[in-house]
């Protein structure tokens, strides 16, 4: 290999890092905004789903991105929710903060125009400690954001919230 090539080949590694970075600011910046919408959610896999109603004020500087949101169900009850993630590298790492109110570890990587994420729920719920969720970017204007964990009778994948939401 030529001189000049293991220099090019020695920068281009070094910025990858930053690219990517940069990749994931411009990504981050894209989900940027006011987004309300509807969907389901299951408090309890095997149960009936609730129809939710939510808004969501995301906010995203260089690194991170903040979510916070409200879902009310059956026109009386409200929750506040919120996600706030750190991205190193490629890497995204954050916290929930979920109806219950406990605070769950996220982690996770961005697949296109998905952030997939695993969750680490601060007590067991649906018969263990994780779950997954998925904030995918639809277009430039529509959200949907999925919680999928596993049925402990079944072993099965089972949805237990899913909301679809639009700029405003």
């Amino acid at each position: 290999m030529s001189c000049f090539a293991r220099v090019l080949l020695t920068l281009s590694i070094g910025l990858l890092p930053g690219l990517a970075t940069a990749d994931e600011s411009n990504f981050l910046q894209s989900l940027q905004g006011k987004w309300s919408g509807k969907g389901t959610i299951i408090r309890r896999i095997g149960t009936s789903p609730i129809d939710v109603t939510c808004i969501f004020a995301v906010t995203a500087s260089a690194p991170s991105l903040s979510m916070r949101g409200n879902c009310r169900a059956l026109l009386v009850v409200s929750r506040a929710i919120s996600a706030d993630l750190r991205v190193n590298g490629q890497r995204y790492n954050g916290i929930y903060v979920g109806p219950s109110g406990g605070r769950s570890g996220l982690s996770g990587v961005r697949q296109g125009n998905t952030i997939d994420l695993v969750v680490h729920w601060a007590k067991e719920v649906n018969g263990d400690r994780t779950a997954n969720m998925e904030i995918q970017k639809i277009g430039g204007n529509s959200l949907n954001l999925r919680t999928i964990d596993r049925d402990p009778k079944t072993g099965r994948s089972a949805i237990t919230s899913d909301i679809a939401l639009r700029r405003i």
